[in-house]
């Protein structure tokens, strides 16, 4: 028989006094810290506020601030996608016809047209003195600020304002000191031919913009630079000097908020000077102070603890409610000169997805939030290009993408996929289970899934001989390059998953909102697919009918219905069991070599799902020391020379940072599956092991605490109310307060509580 014993209210305060949780905030540890400096800007300290980025670099002669805003876009149309040859139709016929030529010609040479692209906005330099020697750099990730420290004892301490489009950097000087501020070289001279490498587009100077319009007082200086279709944007800076030291205050406006950008700039950075560096840094510490209260994590292994701060750090620089959302580089456009690293736009084949795992466990919902948003107010611009590509009804979207959403080219295999709708789909069912946000799901989930079901009712409206829906083009990201063979005879794990999670997820939420002929009909279009393609003898899953995954291969696109999709459950038992460990040990099989850094990534949240603490950590260490920069950026190649993968190349993207996020987090808290599981994950050695905050499906808000090898006690609170239900790793010697004993319930392995909204619940080992 079970023991619950509902504790006096003097006996929960003794224990409330001593906490629960042993996980706190940022460490000095957890930041960067540099005794050589950054020379390059990859290597920077990043700030942030999601709408504005700058990365702090250079030795102090100069010191370097680069500057961003989020919505600094090239955005001019790709002619060639106005021919009248531009079709799914043209596409299917050429495939039949083996035309791989016009296809790369049509489809996929386009992205290498210098636009449209993001854009960077400029940097800052300021000179000292000879005596400025650099000594040391950080980064204090619980006040998101950068220091520099030179010779003559000078201090540069530069931030982004977090909750204005402010930056403020304060030097402690008497001295003057040079300061220079740059436009990007748009007018400058093209040394490269456009298009002459894959990663980059070429020169700045290749957009053709004119030369910006420079002022410059006494004590401000700033420019209007010109872009494409009447776009415009304008930096100013403003400071002041005094016997105390120098205080610089710079903004981005553009000619989207007003008809004088270098104004409406110029006038924020004057208000803000006046305001004075203490009241900016009072206002700009108490958001981060919020912030980092919400949620800790504490795990033995001092690498990847330190990896999930400067993500988690970088996720709050990097996502907000109302900014656009991360890009390949988020709000750190390259500062080289150059058209960003793949133009720093938006992959939906998992870039940007990845990016936002960690939001939803990770308890910032506010910053997934920027996410859909922006997915929901550009759906129109989609919802066209189905029309006009596909010529289908419903919705699907590019998967390579503007800030608007317009379709910008690249391997048409996969920049034409038919479930990139469906991809998005699933933050739009991660938000509305992690916040239970009714409203939400009616108004948002809901119609971007139906519309999405539409199109791919419809796009897969063949049957074959077998009676079932056929896909008729199907590729798998991104599985034999751009050649025409990365076209699939049947259709591709990775679609297919898609396709039935979708159809059924659809059916789910007609069935929640009382849509009962809706449900019949995504239930019927589900029964009409075929089932995922599983290797008969070895169980694991193929990458399509009758095709394994044949060699190793950065992306895991096969395994969808594992994570992120949770089709395939460990929970379910041993069938499913075998095929999550079939599958996983293919991959250990094929070895690393073709793995980029987020591969790794990953495969920790692959490993967590199969419950193998060991496989997920030993894959976040080797992320965290072969594929991140010193200043944490995940840059895809491994910079060691262990072997780890034959991609060397360095362009950071973000990805791959995010995913290792939610990697641990999946590692110490699950609840996919609508139960919820503390340290469902972590390995053997993790005898100690806390987490504060994290959020749970069913918006729970879970802490909990691990010693001696034991879970010791969970705190739960029910942010809307209903059913929690907890695996119970107590045994029966427990204690339970917040509830009466007789409110807990058993089933199985479980606890059930009734909540109410705000309501807690603490179980401690008795």
């Amino acid at each position: 028989m079970q023991r619950l014993i509902a504790l006096s209210a003097i006996v929960l305060s003794m224990i409330q006094g001593t906490g629960l949780c042993h996980a706190d905030g940022p460490r000095p540890e957890h930041g960067l810290h540099y005794t050589s400096p950054a020379t390059v800007w990859d290597e920077a300290m990043p700030l942030g506020n999601g709408l504005l980025g700058a990365l702090v670099w250079g030795d102090g002669k100069p010191l370097r601030i680069s500057l961003d805003r989020t919505d600094l876009w090239d955005l001019r149309p790709v002619p060639e996608y106005e021919s009248p040859d531009y079709s799914y139709k043209t596409m299917r016929q050429w495939v039949k016809e083996g035309r791989i030529r016009d296809l790369h010609r049509l489809y996929d040479d386009p992205y290498g047209n210098p636009g449209p692209t993001k854009i960077p906005a400029g940097r800052i330099e300021l000179t000292f003195g000879q005596e400025a020697v650099f000594k040391d750099a950080s980064l204090d990730l619980a006040k998101a600020n950068a220091e520099m420290r030179l010779g003559d004892g000078i201090v540069a301490r530069v931030f982004v304002h977090a909750a204005e489009p402010l930056g403020v950097i304060r030097v402690a000087t008497s001295k003057p000191l040079a300061v220079t501020l740059m436009a990007p070289p748009f007018a400058g001279k093209i040394t490269e031919e456009a298009g002459a490498n894959k990663i980059s587009a070429g020169d700045l100077a290749t957009l053709r913009y004119a030369a910006p319009v420079e002022q410059r007082g006494q004590t401000w200086a700033g420019y209007l630079q010109k872009g494409w279709g009447g776009f415009s944007f304008a930096v100013a800076l403003v400071w002041r000097q005094s016997d105390s030291g120098w205080l610089g205050v710079w903004s981005i406006a553009t000619s989207k908020e007003s008809n004088d950008p270098l104004a409406t700039a110029r006038a924020r950075c004057e208000k803000a000077v006046e305001q004075g560096f203490e009241a900016l840094t009072a206002e700009h510490e108490r958001w981060w102070a919020s912030y980092w209260d919400r949620t800790a994590i504490s795990v033995p292994n001092a690498v990847i603890e330190r990896q999930w701060y400067l993500e988690t750090y970088k996720f709050g620089s990097a996502a907000r409610a109302n900014t656009p959302p991360i890009t390949l580089q988020g709000p750190w456009t390259a500062d080289d000169m150059k058209i960003p690293p793949w133009k720093g736009d938006y992959h939906h084949d998992l870039n940007t997805q990845l990016s936002y795992w960690p939001a939803y466990s990770g308890n910032r919902l506010e910053g997934a939030e920027g996410y859909v948003r922006w997915l929901w107010d550009t759906r129109e611009n989609a919802r066209d290009w189905t029309k006009r590509f596909f010529d289908l009804p419903g919705l699907n979207v590019p998967m390579t993408a503007d800030l608007e959403q317009n379709q910008i080219g690249g391997w048409h295999q996969y920049t034409h996929s038919a479930t990139t709708a469906a991809w998005l789909a699933h933050h739009f069912w991660l938000h509305g289970r992690y916040s239970m946000d009714r409203q939400f799901i009616a108004e948002r989930a809901y119609p971007w899934f139906k519309d999405a079901a539409v199109f791919l009712e419809a796009v897969t409206a063949e049957k074959g001989s077998d009676g079932k829906r056929t896909l008729p083009l199907s590729s798998s990201p991104e599985i034999n390059d751009n050649r025409l063979d990365a076209w699939f005879p049947s259709i591709t794990n990775y679609d297919l998953a898609l396709i039935r999670w979708t159809f059924e997820r659809t059916a789910e939420l007609a069935d929640l909102l009382g849509e009962e002929q809706q449900s019949r009909r995504w239930r019927k279009a589900l029964a009409e697919m075929p089932d995922l393609a599983i290797d008969v003898d070895g169980r694991k899953l193929l990458v399509a009918k009758d095709y394994p995954l044949r060699a190793s291969h950065r992306h895991f696109s096969h395994l969808m219905a594992i994570h992120p999709l949770g089709m395939i459950r460990w929970e379910n038992g041993p069938a499913e069991q075998a095929i999550i460990k079939a599958s996983l040990a293919d991959l250990d099989r094929l070895g690393t070599k073709q793995w980029c850094g987020y591969s790794f990534s990953w495969l920790a949240n692959l490993a967590a799902r199969a419950r193998d603490g060991e496989k997920a950590e030993q894959a976040l260490e080797i992320f965290s020391r072969a594929f991140c920069l010193r200043n944490g950026f995940h840059c895809n190649g491994d910079q060691t020379d262990k072997g780890y993968s034959d991609f060397r190349y360095r362009p950071f993207t973000l990805e791959g940072n995010f995913a290792a996020a939610a990697g641990l987090q999946e590692m110490l808290l699950q609840s996919y599956s609508g139960t919820i599981r503390v340290f469902p994950a972590v390995p053997a050695s993790w005898r100690d092991a806390s987490f504060k905050g994290l959020r749970a499906e069913g918006a729970f808000i879970v802490s909990a605490e691990r010693k001696s090898g034991s879970v010791q006690s969970i705190e739960i609170m029910a942010e809307v109310g209903g059913t929690l239900r907890l695996e119970n790793p107590f045994g029966d010697r427990y204690v339970v307060t917040g509830v009466e004993a007789s409110d807990v319930k058993t089933q199985g392995a479980d606890l059930l509580v009734d909540m109410q909204p705000g309501q807690k619940v603490t179980f401690i080992r008795g």
